[in-house]
């Protein structure tokens, strides 16, 4: 192994060995049942906050959003502006109340709401496929770190995260994913501010790119030395200025093996394993569907009307999802009242909009140093290979190992998070609620997603994520809102909004994926698909309300009253955590003991 390679293995190793000390450390200190659950209710604020951080700054977050700079400039604006912009959303509408309803899951408040166990199933159901959708792309971008860096195969990447993540969660429980995941966030912080400001130092020192095309040039980015570039799958090429390279390979269905001139305005197919060979200067051509020059990569949107829609679509499930992300809302019940579940929310505000200032600047950088991954599109790749192509040598080594560090503590912190969250959904709602259930449970999702991510992976991280939003606010979104401000919800309403919400964003990811493998025909609206489903979801979900508000539940009011009552009123009633009722467990989680 290059002392490159070594370094970086060294750093994930450390990553994960502190992860799993905290874990156990923690599941040693503090092994009562509540412990295991809910941490007792009693996490403080800050560090609850940066416990939700830590599990929120996902691969999206620390890899994906820096592709997506470097390959849509302003429009990728949009992810960290919702992913931070969704907290305030949440802590104005959903929060506080949340915490008072004194449920334990998603699917506990939607049963203590709307009194119907069947919707309960249903809630789980929609909570099993939010996480799914959300951990997939954590260990793909865990494969994607090991086979751009390392020598050994990808799928090492997922199998140690999901390794890793089995282990604290299932030995730990609440409190210990707490500690690891409070640690995570401000190991992330670090390994993404200090790395910038490195780089930014040297981009400024050294002439502003060393001799790239400046990003306010109108033009397109330039190669600064000559370079070589193996699209490893089949891409269609275009620019806004002619361009001439080397072929080596196939080019629109041709064998090529001489110089090539792609026009501006035309595409031209490459396909995969062909090389490409570009002199110092030459124009950086892109894959179609990128600004082919700086211009169109600093203004948002090109005027198309489809674009515009895309983008709102885009906008309503980042704003939106946040508040029907499983993982996330089940932290809010470890907080002691509602005024400490809002106070969390607005440091989660703080701490998650002081990271994404970070990745915005690293992808800017990253059309400067590294602009070949224009050519294949691997442009998640931007953050791992930025700091040798800014500093080449030792300095550069180190500085990836920093960031790796970071990467993989956010797959290890969000992954652990959603295997969590689930697994008490599933045990507590689906099996005899027994320690033993919850680690099973725990197990076979990670198993599940684990071997959904080693399949063909999706075009970029921020938009797998993307989907996972999407399907979270067309249907926890709108039973959340409208069961907190609406006496009127009934069971059959917020049914009829989930399954026309979730349905039409399963379809959409459906036709998305066929359209990937047959041409990439599918329109914005089928890859950004809640433009159309939130509203649907809400609106069906207040028809079908309106038509059968006699089956209101009897206890809505008392249920209203709990919700919204001030904390010193004393409303508050927490329903029940799972009663483990065998002996043996009950002397392994050591009830009666507790230290805090």
């Amino acid at each position: 192994m290059t002392s490159a390679e070594i370094a970086i293995t060294t750093s994930v190793a450390l990553v994960a060995l502190v992860t799993f000390y905290l874990g156990r450390r923690s599941a040693t200190q503090h092994n009562v049942a509540q412990d295991f659950d809910i941490a007792r209710r009693t996490v403080r604020s800050r560090r609850n906050a940066a416990a939700i951080s830590g599990e929120y700054l996902c691969a999206a977050s620390f890899v994906g959003i820096v592709g997506a700079v470097l390959a849509d400039g302003a429009d990728a604006m949009w992810y960290p502006i919702g992913f931070t912009a969704g907290y305030l959303a949440l802590m104005i509408f959903v929060a506080a109340p949340l915490r008072r309803s004194g449920a334990y899951t998603l699917p506990d408040f939607v049963e203590a709401r709307l009194g119907s166990r069947s919707l309960r199933g249903l809630a789980s159901a929609v909570t099993v496929l939010i996480a799914l959708l959300y951990l997939v792309p954590q260990l793909q971008g865990a494969d994607l770190v090991v086979r751009t860096l390392l020598p050994v195969p990808g799928w090492a990447g997922p199998v140690a995260v999901t390794a890793v993540v089995l282990l604290t969660v299932i030995g730990g429980g609440m409190r210990a994913t707490t500690v690891a995941q409070a640690f995570q966030y401000w190991l992330k912080l670090f390994a993404i501010v200090a790395p910038t400001l490195v780089m930014f130092a040297v981009f400024v020192g050294s002439g502003a790119g060393n001799g790239a095309v400046s990003l306010s040039s109108a033009g397109p980015p330039a190669f600064t030395e000559p370079t070589t570039v193996t699209v490893e799958e089949s891409v269609t090429l275009r620019v806004s200025t002619e361009t001439k390279f080397l072929a080596d390979g196939v080019v629109d269905g041709e064998p090529a093996q001489s110089e090539m001139t792609l026009d501006a305005g035309v595409g031209m197919r490459v396909s995969a394993g062909t090389t490409l060979r570009f002199e110092k200067g030459t124009y950086v051509p892109v894959v179609v569907g990128s600004p082919a020059d700086n211009a169109g990569w600093l203004m948002p949107g090109d005027g198309d009307g489809w674009d515009l829609a895309g983008t709102y679509s885009l906008i309503i499930a980042l704003l939106l999802g946040t508040m029907g992300l499983p993982h996330i809302l089940v932290r809010f019940y470890t907080n002691p009242d509602g005024k400490a579940a809002r106070r969390t929310t607005l440091h989660v505000l703080l701490l998650v909009g002081l990271f994404y200032l970070f990745p915005t600047l690293l992808g800017a950088l990253s059309r400067l140093y590294v602009p070949e991954l224009l050519v294949t599109g691997k442009t998640d790749a931007a953050v791992l290979l930025l700091p040798t192509a800014v500093l080449p040598g030792l300095p550069g080594q180190v500085l990836a190992a920093v960031i790796v560090a970071g990467v993989f503590s956010a797959f290890l912190a969000a992954t652990s998070g959603l295997v969590f969250s689930v697994a008490g959904v599933v045990s507590t709602g689906l099996l005899p609620e027994r320690v033993r259930d919850f680690r099973l449970a725990a197990a076979l999702l990670a198993l599940v997603a684990l071997g959904l991510s080693l399949l063909p992976r999706s075009p970029d991280l921020a938009h797998s994520i993307g989907v996972a939003f999407a399907l979270a606010a067309s249907t926890f979104c709108p039973v959340l809102v409208l069961g907190i401000w609406w006496r009127g919800l009934t069971a059959k309403g917020a049914a009829a909004g989930m399954v026309a919400g979730g349905g039409t964003v399963l379809v959409a990811l459906a036709l998305d994926i066929i359209s990937s493998h047959t041409g990439d025909w599918a329109p914005t609206l089928v890859q950004r698909p809640a433009l159309i489903s939130v509203p649907a979801a809400f609106l069906l979900a207040v028809v079908i309300s309106s038509a059968t508000r006699g089956d209101v539940p009897a206890t809505v009011n008392g249920v209203m009253l709990r919700m919204h009552a001030p904390d010193r009123l004393g409303f508050v009633r927490d329903s029940e955590i799972p009663r483990y009722g065998r002996a043996e467990e009950k002397v392994r989680l050591g009830q009666g003991r507790h230290r805090r």
